[in-house]
């Protein structure tokens, strides 16, 4: 799955820097922000990047859809036209935006969640970054694995990266110590909030401003609940209108999806639960906006929010959430594979009733896809048979494995651990081996019905079901069922008619065993004075019956076992 964001870029005068200014989601809202700094006269030039993150590679991909103004710069689709800089961020205000942000959560999620930290608040504490500072392994350490991924893309090499990194790292938190000293950070109390967005709501440091306030107010907060109730209390304080109210909605959203994207801050906010099913069933309720049965206050009161469709940004963080928890290789329910089974059902019926603008149909498929991968590997489709004694029980079983995958290449993969199955010289004799043959015959004919109801693509299904034909087949053969049966019933009519139950009571597969039945009974409609032996037979069961009438039921009979009236006709009058 990719995620998709828009940057909007100013050019401070005519061929001046350029800085970022905003992150949005809406390609549409983007423009025309972009389109606004520049009928209001605050930018000599604009640019609108779309970034496109790609979590299989952990990269983004960059290009301008937009773009506004003299520039005297160099164009390219990137983020910014400087060519001397090794790294993908150049000035302090680059390590704000949602691809910096994202990256540190990325590098530094543990060490986050250990100190009960968003990422935006990192940013914005002396006290945090002094103590991030004073980590110095875990500072160097982040900066070096961004340093090696850029390096690989890169003509420059690890050290001229680290070293530019360093510098512009060191820049950012010196600004944030110096603001400390001066007091940029106001201390806000809860009510001022509002009045504060309004009043920065239309400056460049607008957003650095008011998240540095928020930090402060959450910075006596130890625990994850207390820290988003606190920052719930400030949706009551949102403007109802104007710059200020995107303003300050947009850092209340921002900061919660933080939150929200991590898992430790999940797991104290939605409390403990048994297993990862039990804890996605949670998750998806939130997301439904639901109120959770289990969970702090603060989340009732997200989910409040959430069936109101307000917070985009942190509904969105508990969709990605979702399906990332989806995708990965922790089993749903470890202690056994049918209720995990059980558990991804009861999930995908739930996340269905989600799909929209925060979760596609398409997403919600490839997760599920991804997890059932897991599952049609060698190790937990042996352990899902060992309860299984015979062979045509494993199948069994397989084929419920089947009912409960998604994704035509896991099926084809189930297909291919089934055929070496059926095709093993011990398969037809663990067919309910001592039973009757009709019994056994019987069993084949129904684990071919559900291979061909099944959801394997036709391909599979035809080879499965030949393969079982095939076993049916040298069962027969073996047994000489029809060769006894046609020596045992000397009377045609009585053949015919046994021959007809054993097909609708699917003793028969489909395929050469079920041909080899039909010519049989043909055969027995086609002995000379079948019809006299059976109208005589029928006056004696049912004296005075309607013989156009019996022989029409006759002909139906015949019809449901897949012979035509005409083959029915053609052999009587023989």
């Amino acid at each position: 799955m990719a995620e998709v964001h828009f940057e909007i870029f100013r050019q401070q005068g005519k061929g001046g820097g350029w800085a970022l200014i905003e992150a949005m989601e809406n390609r549409e809202d983007a423009i025309k922000a972009a389109k606004l700094l520049m009928q209001e006269g605050r930018a000599g030039g604009v640019r609108v990047v779309k970034e496109t993150y790609h979590q299989a590679t952990g990269d983004y991909v960059s290009l301008t859809i937009f773009e506004d103004g003299k520039t005297d710069v160099k164009k390219k689709n990137g983020k910014v036209d400087d060519l001397d800089n090794p790294s993908p961020c150049f000035k302090p205000d680059d390590l704000y935006s949602y691809h910096a942000r994202t990256t540190m959560v990325r590098i530094l999620g543990d060490w986050l969640a250990r100190q009960k930290l968003t990422v935006t608040e990192l940013l914005h504490s002396a006290p945090a970054l002094e103590l991030f500072e004073a980590t110095g392994t875990t500072y160097q350490h982040a900066i070096q694995k961004i340093a090696v991924a850029q390096a690989t893309d890169s003509d420059y090499t690890v050290a001229q990266i680290v070293k530019q990194l360093d510098e512009l790292c060191t820049t950012a938190i010196h600004r944030v110590y110096k603001d400390e000293r001066r007091k940029a950070f106001p201390e806000l109390k809860t009510g001022e909030f509002g009045a504060f967005a309004v009043k920065i709501g239309t400056s460049l440091d607008g957003r650095y401003l008011l998240n540095g306030a928020i930090t402060k107010y959450l910075a006596s907060t130890k625990q994850w609940d207390a820290k988003l109730q606190r920052m719930l209390q400030l949706m009551g304080e949102v403007p109802a209108e104007g710059p200020g109210r995107a303003l300050l909605l947009s850092a209340i959203d921002t900061l919660i999806a933080e939150m929200l994207n991590g898992s430790a801050a999940l797991a104290d906010l939605l409390g403990h639960s048994a297993d990862l099913g039990q804890a996605l069933l949670k998750l998806i309720e939130l997301f439904l906006g639901g109120i959770p049965t289990e969970g702090s206050q603060g989340v009732i009161e997200l989910a409040r929010l959430f069936a109101k469709d307000e917070l985009p940004e942190a509904r969105m963080a508990v969709a990605s959430r979702i399906l990332a928890e989806l995708k990965g290789m922790k089993r749903l329910c470890p202690s056994a594979l049918e209720n995990e089974f059980k558990m991804q059902r009861r999930l995908g019926n739930k996340l269905v009733l989600g799909q929209g603008k925060y979760l596609a149909h398409k997403d919600i498929i490839t997760a599920f896809t991804e997890r059932s991968r897991r599952l049609v590997t060698n190790e937990p489709l042996q352990q899902f048979m060992e309860a299984a004694k015979t062979s045509d029980e494993k199948l069994e079983r397989l084929m419920v494995v089947e009912e409960n995958i998604v994704g035509p290449e896991n099926r084809r993969s189930l297909s291919a651990f089934m055929m070496p199955i059926i095709t093993s010289n011990s398969f037809e004799d663990q067919v309910l081996p001592g039973a009757p043959l009709p019994q056994r015959l019987r069993r084949l004919a129904e684990i071919q019905e559900r291979v061909l109801r099944s959801g394997f693509q036709d391909v599979q299904k035809n080879q499965l079901a030949v393969a079982l034909d095939e076993v049916a087949q040298r069962l027969e053969t073996r047994a000489r069922f029809f060769a006894s049966l046609e020596a045992k019933i000397a009377n045609p009519v009585e053949r015919a008619q046994t021959l007809i139950k054993l097909c609708t009571a699917g003793v028969f597969t489909q395929g050469d065993l079920m041909m080899k039945a039909k010519r049989l009974l043909i055969a027995s409609l086609s002995k000379p004075g079948f019809l006299n032996t059976y109208f005589a037979q029928l006056e004696k069961e049912r004296p005075g019956a309607d013989r156009g009438k019996a022989l029409g039921e006759w002909t139906a009979q015949l019809e449901s076992v897949g012979i035509p009236p005409e083959d029915t006709r053609r052999a009587l009058a023989a």
